[in-house]
């Protein structure tokens, strides 16, 4: 006697007058964002937007170059864009992983990219199914392997000047650093994106743990909502499991560690059950709450300001945005140090004046030439024995050099001085001023 098992019953679906498209669907969204965040990758290290410049020990932020000793600077961009990266995840969940992430927005191109060869690949009526697959595979290897070096270039260029690497990617560098490390890095972006792609998402990327931990009750969510029992309202057509690129059930929990809040189960969830006259069931929501009507909630709530908490990271960001703005205001783009050398007192020279000697430091921290003007005050007849004056500096240049500060012999009766040596660039407003003593003898000898 056998026992057949009952295959499972399919909801009945209640058939509704169509419902009108829903106001937002997020996939378009979502691929137009991922396209303005990619220029903006591209972009950055060419326009100096961010850039690090480790072998001339640069820090280029917002079209400023900030030397490495200009800790101040660099310390307020780096934790404003900290806390940029941690208020998302406060307020709105994974958005950034969905939305922004450089490796997921690789990682479904190259999945595009998969698709589109399978897809010219069929158009070969004649061929079999083993060359079909064998030429979806070359186009895929191939459009994967050009992109692997472009943008193993562009990513090397966030940490190596751009034309000097280009230089050294015509001439196919393996020996130098640059060189290597281009290479590597375009090893390592083929293998991405041909065997891991969002493996990379819930196996090595930390910031999904620790998403865990910044979370709260009104993190933004994608969750999903139905009635239990017979007040269910899904059909189990399981739409929202094979758009998922992550390949998980949103019906199982909102916490998963896969989800990263793209909204593609939002569209799928939509797309089917308008058509019998029924709204989606799956949404975003903060928290676990119900979906609530955006509008009738305040523009702050609809936002993700919903606490205390949040209102102070956002003051934080704001403290550090102004730390920031007010340390780039107040940046000298020419740096002037200047410093007695007391190794030797005075000097008389052969002329009866008496010299001191200076420490001279002048450096250029902008993209263009500039020429610095040094002029002394309270010390009749001084003058700077430099090679000219104003100074020439080259973008990035760095003028350094001891040079001797003479000034005739005075019988007043003082072997010390109060002077101010005045240094001004030709954009500057005002000229930078320091305070120093010149020493001379008591007796003219």
């Amino acid at each position: 006697m056998s026992i057949q098992a009952e295959a499972p019953t399919r909801p009945k679906v209640e058939r509704l007058p169509p419902l009108p498209p829903p106001d937002t669907v997020y996939r378009p969204m979502r691929k137009r964002i991922h396209l303005a965040f990619f220029l903006a990758f591209v972009a950055a290290p060419f326009t100096n937007l961010m850039r690090f410049d480790i072998p001339r020990q640069r820090f280029y932020f917002a079209g400023f170059e900030l030397w490495i000793s200009e800790f101040a600077i660099i310390f307020f961009a780096l934790m404003f864009l900290m806390f940029v990266i941690a208020a998302s995840a406060i307020i709105h969940g994974r958005i950034y992983c969905s939305y922004a992430c450089p490796q997921m927005i690789f990682s479904e191109w190259s999945q595009d990219v998969e698709r589109w060869g399978k897809r010219v690949a069929q158009k070969l009526r004649a061929a079999s199914p083993a060359l079909k697959k064998r030429v979806a595979q070359a186009l895929f290897y191939a459009v994967l392997l050009v992109a692997s070096v472009f943008l193993a270039f562009v990513f090397t260029s966030y940490f190596v000047e751009p034309r000097d690497l280009l230089g050294r990617l015509l001439h196919f560098d393996l020996v130098t650093v640059g060189g290597i490390t281009g290479a590597t890095v375009t090893l390592i972006t083929f293998l991405d994106f041909t065997l891991v792609r969002q493996k990379f998402c819930t196996s090595v990327c930390p910031y999904g743990y620790i998403q865990g931990m910044l979370q709260d009750k009104h993190t933004l969510l994608v969750r999903y909502q139905d009635g239990v029992g017979e007040a269910k309202d899904c059909i189990e057509c399981k739409k929202c499991v094979r758009v998922c690129e992550m390949g998980i059930d949103i019906r199982d929990s909102p916490f998963q560690i896969e989800c990263v809040h793209c909204g593609d189960c939002i569209d799928a969830c939509e797309d089917v059950l308008r058509k019998v006259g029924k709204p989606g069931l799956i949404h975003y929501t903060w928290g676990e709450a119900p979906k609530a009507d955006a509008k009738a909630e305040p523009w702050y709530l609809r936002w993700g300001f919903r606490d205390a908490k949040r209102v102070v990271v956002l003051l934080i960001m704001a403290f550090y945005l102004t730390g920031l703005a007010l340390a780039l205001s107040l940046r000298r783009p020419v740096l002037v140090e200047i410093n007695p050398d007391r190794s030797t007192m005075y000097t008389v020279l052969d002329d009866g004046r008496i010299a001191n000697l200076i420490r001279l430091k002048l450096a250029n921290r902008t993209g263009r030439a500039a020429q610095v003007r040094l002029w002394v005050e309270d010390l009749p007849g001084a003058d700077l024995a430099l090679p000219a004056n104003p100074v020439l500096l080259q973008p990035g240049e760095t003028f350094e050099r001891t040079v001797e500060l003479r000034a005739p012999f005075a019988a007043d009766g003082q072997d010390v001085h109060h002077i101010r040596i005045l240094a001004q660039a030709n954009d500057a407003r005002k000229a930078d001023a320091e305070e120093m003593t010149f020493i001379t003898p008591l007796k003219r000898k």
